[in-house]
């Protein structure tokens, strides 16, 4: 008997949404890690698909974003929070605002920290999300500037390549 693929769901903060994303194909899963392929929902010429690599135990999401032409662009590193839903076997991503993206030279810039602030401003986030999501930055830039950043990563590559 096959056990159903779970349900997956991006929620974001800033601007608020929560998605469903039925595109994403889910290529391998277990209790620490979950690698998908998916489309853009709102292509565009420098986003069009890619891979991604939620590490449930370290609080963050990392990508492998395609333009036109399936052109690598640059590894994009979420920080945020897993819930797992065993009645409706979902899992619901919450995208805790801070970013780092990974330029193919091996450059390294931390983004939407303002959204960070605003989100405190208005509610949305709470101390202790804030206080986490802090911690996993520290975590993935300190993984980054070690120098295992394709520790991360291989998860992608060794799975994109069976695709």
């Amino acid at each position: 008997m096959d056990i159903p693929s779970p349900v997956l769901y991006r929620k974001r903060l800033i601007p608020s949404e929560c998605i469903r994303l039925d595109q994403d194909i889910i290529l391998y899963r277990d209790s620490n890690i979950m690698v998908t392929k998916w489309i853009a929902i709102h292509p565009k010429p420098k986003l069009t698909n890619g891979y991604s690599c939620y590490f449930f135990d370290k609080g963050i999401k990392v990508s492998k974003f395609y333009g036109e032409g399936n052109v690598f662009r640059y590894w994009y590193c979420d920080i945020i929070k897993t819930e797992y839903r065993k009645e409706d076997n979902s899992y619901l991503f919450t995208d805790l605002l801070a970013d780092v993206v990974v330029f193919p030279d091996g450059s390294v810039r931390v983004v939407d920290l303002d959204e960070v602030s605003e989100a405190l401003d208005q509610g949305l986030i709470t101390a202790e999300e804030t206080k986490l999501l802090l911690t996993q930055l520290d975590r993935l830039l300190n993984i980054i500037y070690s120098g295992g950043f394709s520790g991360l990563t291989q998860e992608i590559e060794s799975r994109e390549s069976n695709t």
